[in-house]
């Protein structure tokens, strides 16, 4: 950082950032940030989920990160809740597949069921 104008440019976009992690919408994007989770790969899956809602302006979508959900085989995991539906939970995430469940089950409201734990377990 050289300069005041750099700082506040960082604050901006750290703001933006929190806005989509933190606010008090209705359906919820809760990714698993525990030491399994980030070893398998979830720091880029929950930055790939605020790129896609952000270039998308999907403000309407909170993005929140969690410790341990307890099925740490299935790591990286994300689950999505929306209003008046079941949560759905997706295990062995990836960045490409978050701009899928974006563009599928945030958009359109269809589950991406192959990514599903109900997928994985049969």
């Amino acid at each position: 950082m050289k300069s005041l104008e750099e700082l506040k440019k960082i604050r901006e976009e750290a703001k933006k950032n929190l806005e989509l992690r933190d606010s008090g919408k209705t359906t919820r994007v809760v990714v698993g940030m525990a030491t399994c989770g980030i070893s398998a790969g979830a720091r880029p899956v929950l930055q790939a989920f605020i790129e896609e809602l952000q270039k998308r302006n999907m403000a309407d979508v909170q993005v929140v990160q969690t410790g341990c959900i307890g099925m740490c085989a299935y790591e990286p995991i994300v689950e999505v809740t929306m209003p008046d539906k079941e949560k759905v939970t997706y295990v062995f995430m990836d960045a490409e597949k978050t701009k899928k469940v974006v563009a599928e089950h945030l958009v359109n409201g269809n589950v991406v069921a192959e990514y599903t734990i109900g997928a994985v377990e049969k």
